[in-house]
């Protein structure tokens, strides 16, 4: 999963992506509201944590505006305002959360998976098909009763595919969900993480759950 984080304070803003990346998120950054505005706009992010007090354009203006151009990405304001109006103003202006300063980071963690799991219908936070269970939040991998070691970026890709069940997800896809903006698109990176994640999730069972769609991407299913 892709977070966009825009804050000034250069300090917190590498503590949230520090322990985002340690969470497996791909985490792009921006530290005033024009930069993170045209991120936001241009890239494709699954949440975005978005400051309110931000030099050249306020957490709130870069709410409303991608929100009038009907942009969905769950948006997870912070700010050190702490009264009913500027909750209010937050949550009208189209964030779907809020968040006080000063926050525990595990918090801030367990509020952007609620809003993942919010933003796709999810119910339980675990991900699940025939045998194979995945928990975003506790980063485990269990097959057939096994657990399964996976890398940050292999998890990611996992479940990536896991929220997309029986849909294709094409490299383009995975590229942008699983990487930062500086990751060179060009490469097949994204094939040999794909290859190693299908050894260790499909290799020792004989129902197999990854699959390549040639010429398109991957697909997790029951049926090829």
């Amino acid at each position: 999963m892709r977070i966009l984080v825009v804050e000034d304070e250069q300090r917190l803003s590498s503590v949230i992506k520090k322990g985002l990346t340690e969470d497996g998120f791909a985490v792009d950054t921006a530290f005033d509201g024009e930069d993170g505005l045209y991120l936001a706009e241009s890239e494709t992010y699954d949440c975005i944590v978005l400051d309110i007090m931000l030099p050249k354009l306020d957490g709130l203006e870069v709410c409303r505006r991608l929100r009038n151009k009907k942009m969905r990405t769950p948006i997870l304001m912070l700010t050190a305002k702490v009264t009913v109006e500027d909750k209010v103003a937050g949550l009208d202006s189209g964030a779907d959360d809020y968040m006080t300063k000063p926050f525990a980071y595990l918090e801030l963690r367990s509020r952007i998976h609620a809003l993942l799991r919010r933003s796709t219908g999810e119910i339980s936070p675990m991900l699940t098909l025939v045998d194979l269970s995945v928990d975003p939040i506790k980063h485990t991998v269990i097959r057939d009763g096994t657990k399964i070691i996976l890398t940050p970026k292999e998890f990611s890709i996992l479940e990536l595919l896991m929220r997309h069940m029986d849909e294709v997800v094409t490299r383009t896809m995975i590229t942008e969900h699983v990487w930062d903006y500086n990751f060179d698109g060009m490469s097949n990176v994204v094939d040999v993480f794909v290859a190693s994640l299908r050894r260790k999730i499909d290799k020792k069972s004989p129902h197999k759950l990854i699959h390549t769609i040639h010429g398109v991407g991957y697909k997790i299913s029951e049926t090829a």
